[in-house]
């Protein structure tokens, strides 16, 4: 029996899913996706799902707690290892441009085991972190609904564990989100724009509003938490920089996958670091980071000068911020079912499209009423964290998968193609290990317990039913 055990783990390590076969299924499993999106519109996705939580929620704690004004190299810091598994990611989407993102990444190098346990890694990773930004949104359409003279019963903002019944404007956006999601991509990509759009003009005002307010003294001392206070920091808002991986999950519904993936990542990460240096100087400058400790810095900051109409332009910006994270997050923990139910790694109804909007509608609908359930009667915002690890291992994982597939097949054709190799794959490999080592080891534990609850379903149901495996056999 012991043998048996070890051999069926030996088999799923080295079960790798060719991709030839991986670029071949789309075209005759009878579940395409419809292909609309272009290069602005993928950019467009990235910004929506990158700037949002980190920039107007946790800069403001981040720099109180970890780095005070020295936040501005936690995210240069951040940016920079984000940066360097950018550049891993967009070779991969240009090699393996399907859906499923670092999970089908690690299929087609790493072996099955690794990609299963990626994939569920990327489950928590976007069902928790969407779930703690509905939380977010929700908080702010309140304050925004106060500022008009609308209050809402505390017990309908604030989940049972917090002393309330529900947080109801965190389930309906959740639930709103994911019926776009259902009715089409080209549909819900034309929200995301639009709304992308004014979050960047909200930005840019709170930019030009608040450069003429800048006292300089309060960037004085620039590290009171020490040089150590950069990397803690970056660490806490490496949550900020998730998103553009996610981008990759739009792979078989972009126009030209081969060209518009790899530029959509780099463009997006390129925009929203500066935006989010900018910010953190312009944010920091302006009151001292000790008074930042607050769930809405950004707007708490001009309102503590005295520009409470400033403010409430920023706190629209901000719902516009979350909302598109939000549907973001949805989509593409809806296409990380999706790709792993096409495999057989889970039941197959996560892999039908809806016969007239083409979209996995079940699985974008299962997803959205458990996320809703999470943000609306669970405290999200300890768990929130595992989002952090969770992109950061599935990081590593991409950087080694690029190595690998560069030793493997070197001959492949690959419209993009990392620099510098091996160095580069291995600085992101370093960079993102040096960001979990400074994560809370609670965060840790708890991130290992998920993880020994997927190995468990993996070999309670996926070993057995894997498509893979059972071709094998036949």
């Amino acid at each position: 029996m012991l043998t048996t055990d070890r051999n069926s783990v030996n088999e799923a390590i080295r079960r790798v899913k060719p991709i030839g076969s991986i670029m071949d299924e789309t075209g005759h499993t009878g579940a395409l996706l419809k292909r609309t999106l272009g290069v602005v519109s993928i950019t467009a996705m990235g910004i929506g799902a990158i700037v949002g939580t980190g920039i107007f929620v946790l800069t403001g704690v981040a720099a109180a707690r970890y780095a005070g004004p020295g936040l501005i190299l936690s995210f240069v810091v951040a940016g920079i290892v984000s940066g360097l598994a950018a550049l891993c990611y967009a070779e991969f989407a240009s090699v393996v441009p399907i859906a499923g993102s670092a999970y089908t990444y690690s299929y087609a190098t790493l072996g099955e085991l690794i990609a299963w346990i990626i994939g569920w890694d990327l489950i928590l990773e976007y069902a928790v972190g969407a779930a703690a930004v509905s939380i977010g949104w929700s908080g702010y359409f309140a304050d925004l609904l106060h500022t008009v003279g609308i209050i809402l019963p505390k017990a309908l903002t604030i989940s049972p564990f917090s002393g309330g019944i529900v947080n109801l404007p965190a389930v309906i956006i959740i639930l709103l989100i994911t019926g776009l999601l259902i009715r089409g991509t080209s549909e819900s990509s034309t929200v995301n724009n639009v709304i992308v759009a004014i979050k960047i003009a909200v930005i840019l005002f709170f930019l030009v509003v608040g450069f003429g307010h800048i006292n300089a003294a309060n960037w004085s001392p620039f590290l009171p938490f020490g040089s150590g206070g950069i990397l803690r920091g970056a660490s806490i808002i490496f949550f900020a920089y998730i998103g553009f991986d996610q981008i990759s999950t739009a792979a078989e519904e972009a126009k030209n996958p081969s060209r518009d993936l790899p530029l959509g990542i780099i463009f997006s990460l390129v925009i929203c670091t500066i935006l989010y240096i900018l910010v953190t100087a312009v944010l920091t400058g302006l009151v001292s980071y000790k008074q930042l400790d607050v769930a809405s810095p950004v707007s708490h900051a001009l309102i503590l000068l005295g520009m409470n109409a400033a403010g409430s332009i920023i706190s629209v910006g901000a719902i516009c911020g979350l909302t598109t994270v939000l549907l973001v997050l949805l989509f593409g923990q809806s296409r990380i079912f999706f790709s792993m139910s096409r495999d057989g790694l889970l039941p197959a109804f996560f892999s039908h499209v809806h016969p007239r909007f083409r979209t996995p509608y079940i699985s974008t609908l299962l997803v959205g009423v458990v996320v809703a359930l999470v943000a609306g009667f669970t405290p999200i915002d300890v768990v929130a964290e595992l989002t952090n690890i969770g992109t950061l291992a599935a990081f590593v994982l991409v950087s080694l998968a690029v190595l690998i597939l560069r030793r493997t097949q070197p001959n492949l054709h690959r419209a993009f193609r990392v620099p510098w190799v091996p160095v580069v794959p291995l600085l992101s490999i370093v960079a993102s290990l040096v960001l979990i080592i400074n994560l809370p080891w609670i965060t840790m534990l708890r991130f290992l317990i998920w993880l020994v609850l997927g190995i468990i379903i993996y070999f309670a149901y996926s070993i057995s039913h894997s498509h893979i495996a059972n071709q094998r056999v036949e």
